[in-house]
């Protein structure tokens, strides 16, 4: 399988400007990438584009800290569907996990789940793996392995330390296997791309996909092939 077909590609830089998310969208249609992830703000606009085509968009919830109460997180996640996100990723509340507040974190989680079930949306937790010990991740991997979400992931790019073929390991041996794993943050190149995807990442978000493809292409040969045109 073609290492596109695990790339979230991804843009969420606060100055992003329409010309930015045309340019990735038009890039995720030429290079056959799964989907592509963009602010709240660029929905619809990325909806319009994408329209017609495979590609799906992501959108982030409560991002970057996470720490936003709950119920604007369902607002916005609300108002993201509205406009045409078919993926959410969702910031837990950090706070509150270092505050040990499962309680709250119980609420969150099932006021989510309770809409992306119901708006059959495939979601993603993003539990911040680069602020985390090893058994903070665990804890994390035993609170969320009772909802149905679909994904967990380790990263938002905006800590100090992103994504780690370490976490993810942690992350696949205390996870269901109905729950996948999306590793992000720092992911800049093809040789760290398949140390995720070897330890258990199924999807990948990363600014850098055209680069990891294009290096893929050479390392691979026949691992990557542009779609022709538009279609």
């Amino acid at each position: 399988m073609s290492i596109a077909h695990f790339i979230d590609h991804t843009l969420l830089k606060p100055t992003t400007t329409l010309g930015d998310i045309t340019k990735i969208c038009t890039e995720a249609i030429e290079f056959g990438f799964v989907a592509v992830c963009v602010p709240p703000y660029y929905v619809k606009e990325a909806a319009m584009i994408l329209s017609g085509h495979p590609q799906k968009v992501v959108t982030v919830i409560g991002f970057p800290f996470g720490y936003h109460h709950y119920t604007s997180k369902i607002n916005e996640a609300e108002i993201s569907l509205a406009h045409g996100a078919s993926e959410l990723d969702m910031v837990m509340n950090l706070a509150a996990f270092k505050s040990n507040d499962l309680a709250y974190l119980e609420s969150e989680i099932v006021a989510m789940t309770a809409l992306t079930s119901q708006k059959n949306t495939v979601l993603k937790v993003i539990i911040e793996s680069g602020v985390l010990t090893e058994e903070e991740i665990i804890s994390c991997c035993a609170l969320y392995r009772h909802y149905p979400l679909q994904f967990l992931k380790t990263s938002t790019g905006y800590a100090e330390k992103g994504a780690s073929v370490e976490a993810v390991r942690t992350m696949r041996k205390h996870l269901p296997s109905n729950i996948q794993i999306k590793a992000s943050g720092g992911i800049k190149n093809y040789e760290f791309a398949m140390k995720l995807i070897q330890a258990g990442a199924t999807r990948l978000g990363s600014s850098s996909g055209v680069s990891i493809a294009e290096e893929a292409k050479l390392m691979e040969g026949k691992e990557f092939t542009p779609h022709s045109g538009n279609s």
